[in-house]
């Protein structure tokens, strides 16, 4: 999956066979999730929107995907932090 998302965020070029095989694969996660490629990206949007509240990200370098082993499907987010925000209160 991670040569289908350099492939995407523009950081490596693949073969075509690698984008293939790993755009299947996430087309079979998100089928089996039940969840759209929209929706994924919706959710990476907002996730980015509350985290920057409390940490200057890299949100280029930001990955979320979903991922199916066996029976299961997990949320992963891999989010570089640049920094930690100082505020006077989090309540």
């Amino acid at each position: 999956m991670l040569d289908f998302l350099n492939r995407i965020f523009g950081r490596e070029s693949a073969s075509s066979k690698n984008v293939a095989k790993e755009r299947l694969r996430l087309v079979l996660v998100h089928d089996r999730a039940n969840v759209s490629p929209e929706l994924l990206t919706s959710l990476k949007n907002d996730l980015i929107k509350v985290i920057s509240n409390y940490l200057d990200i890299d949100e280029k370098s930001l990955e979320v995907t979903l991922d199916s082993n066996d029976n299961q499907v997990a949320l992963v987010a891999n989010i570089p932090v640049k920094r930690v925000k100082r505020t006077k209160s989090l309540a």
